[in-house]
């Protein structure tokens, strides 16, 4: 199990145990009214297929070009996701996807004479390309339109992964305790670490000191609990140069009296770019609430073959639920040495081994897990660009388990963010999909189009940081009874 310093955790009782509670009916309803005029399209582009993990009945498409913005532009819902899937790019890569997106949409705002919100949905953690991805949207976006940006609203509270902000301290719940982000396994990340807790010093420290603490707007639980639309309103007014706003929250309701205060200040001419985790998209969206979904909604064309369970991700959670999940006896388990990456010939007869292997027992109605190694590959100091390299060749081979497979699974897991994406776009081909919904808290399914390799299979996106340690058993028992 993760352990963690006791200096460094509080008790989640004693955080959260104490804050003022607030009308929710009389805040939905006011959120209503300010959502119902805000007449703006809302586009989330998605750095891994996780962040549709609050919602259901939206569209997710998987490329940016002006024919599928156009498309979702013309959608009569408000909003629409664009998976860029970025978390898996180097920084140049990016770059370049950020600015063909701006461009695109400038231009299909432009023709369609629609007003529009972008939102960068980011890592409930803190990882990701912060803060390239929104400032090359900004430049591009002022570049291409009469638009103007005033402020940068970051909001990475989501509750169903247990990530909480209070006194703008970001925290990350492990059992009982919050922990302070920057205290946690996912600051240490290679490619995207960082130090700071404190969401105003975590900009200031990623920003390189360009943007500072000091000059962050502070969205306090006492002015969002208290009801103060008015005063956060103005507080919003007030932000310029492209600062910070910083938004607490423990709970949506949280979130929607932010929204109530925002869609006020939009409506008398403010602009603002958003970084975000999950929470606030369903909050903006209008996204109603949803039961989790069962195996009868799930499962649209039984077949007699086995499932498949893809495992990617390499966080400490994800190997812990592996764990459990190898109790399970109605699986078969193939791990996948994707350390042999590093001997092209021998990695080749390894991904043909494993890919054969599955094939034959997913026919004769085996449930099948392929893992990777539990151990990340490390090339040493400096070579994270490398690193991240490699580890795209690995999600090459481990898509293309999903993509060689010539038998249709009953269903499709896959654990990790860029595992996921790459199953989605490039193994089972999606252009368009449709949200369902959750499996379990956090856990979205993608109904696949018309044009996959399995037409309307539950495809399920099980982010690596999300869940106890029984959730990917749990998960993978709903499909199988």
């Amino acid at each position: 199990m993760t352990t963690i310093n006791s200096t460094e955790k509080r008790l989640a009782e004693e955080v959260l145990g104490n804050i003022q509670v607030v009308d929710t009916q009389t805040v939905k309803d006011m959120l209503e009214k300010e959502l119902a005029s805000l007449n703006k399209k809302i586009i989330v582009l998605d750095d891994d297929p996780t962040g549709v993990q609050t919602v259901h009945g939206v569209s997710v498409y998987t490329d940016w070009s002006v024919d599928s913005i156009e498309k979702g532009f013309q959608e009569e819902n408000s909003m629409f996701f664009i998976l860029t899937n970025s978390r898996g790019f180097t920084a140049a890569e990016t770059k370049k996807a950020h600015i063909d997106i701006a461009t695109n949409i400038a231009e299909v705002a432009k023709k369609q004479n629609k007003e529009f919100i972008v939102i960068s949905r980011g890592d409930s953690t803190l990882r990701g390309h912060y803060p390239l991805e929104t400032e090359v949207l900004k430049d591009t976006i002022e570049g291409h339109s009469d638009l103007q940006y005033d402020g940068e609203v970051i909001i990475p509270f989501f509750k169903e992964g247990g990530r909480f902000t209070v006194d703008n301290i970001h925290y990350v719940q492990y059992e009982e305790y919050l922990v302070p982000a920057g205290e946690t396994e996912f600051a240490k990340d290679r490619t995207f670490g960082y130090t700071k807790s404190h969401l105003g010093e975590y900009v200031e420290e990623k920003s390189d000191g360009r943007f500072t603490a000091e000059n962050a707007t502070y969205i306090s639980l006492e002015s969002l609990r208290s009801l103060d639309i008015e005063g956060i309103t103005n507080q919003l007014l007030q932000v310029t140069d492209f600062n910070k706003v910083v938004v607490n929250a423990v709970d949506y309701v949280d979130v929607e009296i932010f929204v109530i205060a925002l869609a006020k200040a939009m409506k008398s001419g403010k602009q603002f770019m958003f970084r975000s985790a999950a929470a606030l998209t369903k909050v903006i969206g209008g996204v109603s609430d949803k039961a989790l979904l069962t195996r009868e909604e799930l499962i649209q064309e039984e077949t007699n073959h086995g499932g498949l369970i893809l495992v990617g991700s390499h966080v400490k959670k994800t190997t812990e639920q592996l764990e459990v999940l190898k109790t399970s006896d109605f699986i078969e388990f193939i791990e996948f040495n994707t350390h042999l990456v590093l001997q092209p010939e021998k990695f080749q007869v390894e991904i043909d081994r494993v890919i054969s292997t599955t094939e034959d027992l997913i026919q004769s109605g085996k449930t099948v897990t392929v893992y990777t190694n539990r151990e990340r590959l490390d090339l040493g100091e400096g070579k994270n660009e490398e690193e991240l390299k490699l580890s795209v060749k690995i999600s090459d081979a481990v898509t293309s388990i999903v993509g060689r497979l010539t038998v249709r699974p009953n269903y499709i897991v896959a654990k990790g963010g860029i595992t996921s994406s790459d199953i989605g776009t490039k193994g089972l081909e999606v252009k368009r999909a449709t949200v369902a919904g959750q499996i379990q808290p956090g856990i979205p399914v993608w109904y696949t189009g018309e044009e996959s390799k399995f037409p309307g299979i539950a495809y399920i996106i099980f982010p690596g940081n999300v869940g106890a340690v029984t959730t990917l058993k749990d998960t993978v028992e709903i499909l199988n009874k």
